[in-house]
């Protein structure tokens, strides 16, 4: 098989076999999990098997097999068997990465999906991504992830072009059906040939429960994917819907920063991996375009008596200057470390990226 020539999968349409991976932490979910794997169970193109992948807690694993090893949660499509749920541990390190590593390996289909443990499918979710792999030049496939606010309702301060910060789509991604450099990890789908080629998510990037808001291993397996294959086709089709629930610890300011400067910290092992042209041009454009507008969009709010117009501009000037600060102190530390390593004979990255990780995880804490 030649590098640069996707493969599609053995089927399409409506025999296209999608695995559905989930990854859970925390008890304190339960009936978010239990929700998630219902809208899965019931999707209009059925769900090949649910994977979900427990993250080193042994109460909550034995607690997903008993319930699970009895009655169903949820009901599937009209029409359609029942969907198997496969409860397993993640087999490697704490963390987000290392657990849906854990579900690509163990999962069946030609296609795998992934969805967050605290959010719920539309009905066609999976039809629209079943879709777009009748293009078999296509190898990812994301949607549009739209936030549940706790209290029912955005913050008036909290700014739209920021909505990453709370695990959604934001404002500045185009509409409709297009490429792109990556898809959102809580609402993604990828050909199993693409894990085949390239290796899974990097271990360290991502998430650690609750306890490290870091991200963009998502972006950094879609660059591999696209520098690997330059012909795959990496699509968001944002009829493609979920529904991602944002407590209210995710809706105060200092959530907002500290997940800002972590996505900083981030990108900086991203473009440690990958380099700065292809780890930071949608963010380049991003910042250069849709960020300015969004400040004088607040501006106008403010002049025109609207609620809230000052705090989203101010909010946007505050989230980008604490990325900026993350990025800046973890490609310090990464250089830091990879001085030193140097100094030592000791390979400055190796493939999973552990070396940049360990330099910037202690800056992650603001």
């Amino acid at each position: 098989m030649s590098p640069g020539r996707p493969v599609a999968g053995p089927a399409v349409g409506p025999a296209l076999r999608i695995s559905v991976v989930i990854c859970v932490h925390t008890e304190d979910r339960w009936d978010d999990i239990l929700a998630a794997v219902a809208s899965v169970r019931g999707q209009s193109h059925p769900a090949h098997e649910v994977l979900l992948v427990v993250d080193h807690h042994a109460r909550l694993l034995d607690r997903l097999r008993e319930h699970f090893g009895g009655a169903r949660t949820g009901a599937p499509a009209p029409g359609a068997p029942p969907v198997p749920v496969l409860i397993m541990a993640n087999s490697g390190p704490r963390g987000l990465s290392a657990g849906r590593n854990t579900g690509i390996a163990a999962a069946d289909g030609e296609v795998i999906a992934f969805l967050d443990d605290d959010a719920v499918a539309e009905r066609d979710w999976l039809r629209h991504f079943a879709a777009a792999y009748a293009d078999p030049a296509v190898l990812a496939v994301g949607g549009r992830t739209e936030p549940v606010w706790a209290a029912g309702r955005r913050p008036v301060w909290f700014p739209e072009e920021f909505d990453w910060v709370v695990g959604c789509t934001y404002r500045g991604l185009p509409p409709g059906k297009v490429r792109v450099r990556n898809v959102l990890g809580g609402n993604a789908s990828f050909r199993r040939i693409a894990f085949d080629l390239v290796g899974g998510f990097p271990i360290g990037i991502g998430r650690d429960g609750d306890r490290r808001p870091l991200g963009c291993e998502e972006t950094e397996l879609c660059i591999r994917i696209s520098r690997t294959l330059p012909d795959a086709v990496l699509l968001i089709d944002d009829r493609a819907v979920i529904h991602h629930r944002v407590p209210a610890e995710r809706q105060r300011f200092g959530y907002f920063r500290r997940r800002a400067y972590a996505e900083g910290l981030s990108k900086a092992l991203v473009t440690r991996s990958v380099g700065a042209r292809d780890g930071l041009a949608t963010e380049r454009r991003h910042t250069a375009r849709v960020l300015p507008a969004g400040v004088l969009r607040g501006l106008r709010d403010t002049l025109l008596g609207r609620p809230g117009g000052a705090g989203r501009a101010g909010a946007i000037l505050a989230g980008t200057a604490a990325a900026a600060a993350g990025y800046a102190r973890g490609t310090l530390r990464a250089r830091t470390a990879s001085s030193a390593r140097h100094d030592k004979g000791v390979d400055t990255f190796p493939d999973d990226g552990t070396t940049a990780v360990s330099a910037v995880h202690e800056g992650a804490a603001v």
